[in-house]
């Protein structure tokens, strides 16, 4: 996943933009980077590796050394980014988020032109230079990021430096966010909303799907506005997005809530837990939500602990990123010896941690241990935003059980889609095996329904190919 953050300003703009992309931070924990336009000096640029330094700490230098009047910069798991490229438009800067899957087509295609492209370490080519050089195939340049949003499978948005201005460039089905805020002297695009309310911008406009738009410090013009269908991602209320963000006018902390409400009337006479917690951070807010709709006492029988610790997903040996997740919560006996606890955790992936927690807490004194889950089960993975780069589905610890109960090494397609209805045997079936294999007291997950009516939003318009299948 990624995030980023461009600032157009008659003043120099780099202290909001250092703070607008350190806002990001929750949504990658590899590589950051900034560039920034000053009509005195020109481009500068830098990226860092974060993975060890925070971007506060890792940037603080650039902080006091940048200068410009315009700039963009990004927080992202993956690619080195944003890239400076010079072309036949002139010079310009990209930074870029989500995923392309036709990189190999793409690529053997422009190579016609005698281009060439830099490998990354590990022998792919980095999406963000791959779509400046889809830009530069066209002579005009909205041209030119038309064509890359038309030919790339997958989602891609994008903030685009030039001399000009920022460009903002909004997926063409509107799988991400880029949400334009304002103040006095200048504008700035976010792909979290949140990001700018301390800078002191206030909402200005959220960019449709396929739209694109250039901002300088006098205003924003819109370029392209198509009539695209919607298709966000449901996935960005259920994990990615941090508390204080809102999409399509639902924010992340009021949707969780209402999915807490939802898992607590579908409990009703099922469970007496003795108190209800989620699984920090993100299942914190679905418990609230439980907890209220059930009047089962909230507590926090484990607290985590964040100082001076990386997030659990960023070690890429699997051993290692159990052993730091952990590490992190830390036992409250009193709260946990003897007690029937009800935990909310946002979602089960491939399930080794949420299994570790489990015998974690029956080890600590737990009696039972009920868990739910602030989404469906998920069982394809994300063809759009890189929320998880496994090799194989079969990581995903329903495909795996749903190949046990077939017989089968790996189910197909076909047979999954049958695990998807929560009224189906088959689907009890699987709840139960994955209870079993992760010793849980009961499983439940939300319902898709009750989910989608959660954000808010017309059920036509959110993405849930993770749990469907369907695009």
């Amino acid at each position: 996943m990624g995030g980023f953050f461009g600032a157009a300003s008659k003043e120099d703009c780099v202290f909001d933009l250092f703070y607008g992309i350190d806002y990001h931070s929750h949504l990658g924990t590899r590589r950051a980077g900034i560039a920034v336009y000053s009509k005195q000096t020109g481009f500068d640029k830098s990226i860092h590796n974060i993975e060890n330094t925070p971007f506060r700490t890792k940037f603080k230098q650039e902080a006091n050394d940048m200068c410009g009047e315009y700039g963009i910069g990004c927080i992202s798991d993956y690619e080195a980014q944003p890239v400076l490229i010079r072309s036949h438009h002139g010079t310009f800067s990209i930074t870029t988020v989500g995923k392309i899957n036709n990189t190999e087509e793409i690529v053997e295609e422009i190579l016609k032109n005698h281009t060439h492209f830099f490998e990354m370490q590990n022998g792919s080519v980095n999406q963000t230079e791959l779509v400046a050089a889809i830009i530069n195939q066209k002579e005009n340049f909205i041209d030119g990021i038309r064509y890359a949003q038309e030919i790339i499978d997958g989602s891609m948005s994008m903030l685009i430096l030039t001399p000009k201005g920022v460009y903002a460039v909004r997926d063409k089905l509107g799988r991400t966010p880029i949400i334009i805020g304002k103040k006095e002297d200048g504008y700035c695009a976010s792909f979290e909303s949140f990001a700018y309310l301390n800078l002191g911008y206030t909402d200005y406009k959220e960019l449709k799907p396929g739209e694109i738009v250039v901002m300088d410090e006098n205003g924003v013009s819109s370029l392209v506005c198509p009539n695209n269908p919607m298709k966000i991602c449901t996935f960005l209320w259920v994990y990615y997005g941090y508390p204080s963000s809102s999409y399509e006018g639902m924010t992340v902390e009021k949707m969780r809530y209402h999915c807490g409400e939802c898992l607590a009337r579908r409990d009703a006479g099922k469970v007496s837990p003795d108190l209800v917690a989620g699984i920090p951070d993100s299942g914190v807010a679905h418990a609230i939500g439980y907890a209220n709709e059930s009047n089962v006492e909230y507590s926090r029988p484990f607290v985590k602990y964040t100082p001076t610790w990386p997030r659990s997903f960023m070690p890429t040996h699997q051993k290692k990123r159990n052993l730091i997740a952990k590490m992190k919560l830390i036992p409250i006996h009193d709260l946990i010896n003897g007690k029937k606890l009800l935990l909310i955790d946002d979602s089960i992936v491939r399930g080794t941690q949420l299994g570790e927690t489990t015998q974690f807490l029956y080890d600590s004194g737990a009696k039972e241990v009920h868990i739910r889950t602030g989404c469906p089960p998920i069982l394809f993975g994300c063809k759009y935003l890189n929320f998880s780069r496994s090799s194989s589905e079969m990581e995903l610890i329903t495909r795996r059980v749903i190949a046990e109960l077939e017989g089968k090494e790996e189910a197909d397609r076909e047979t999954v889609m049958q695990y998807t209805d929560p009224d189906s045997e088959k689907y009890q079936q699987m709840v139960e095996k994955i209870r079993e294999k992760l010793n849980f007291t009961s499983l439940a997950y939300l319902r898709l329904d009750d989910m989608l009516e959660s954000t808010g939003v017309d059920k036509e318009k959110l993405c849930t190919y993770c749990w469907t299948g369907k695009e």
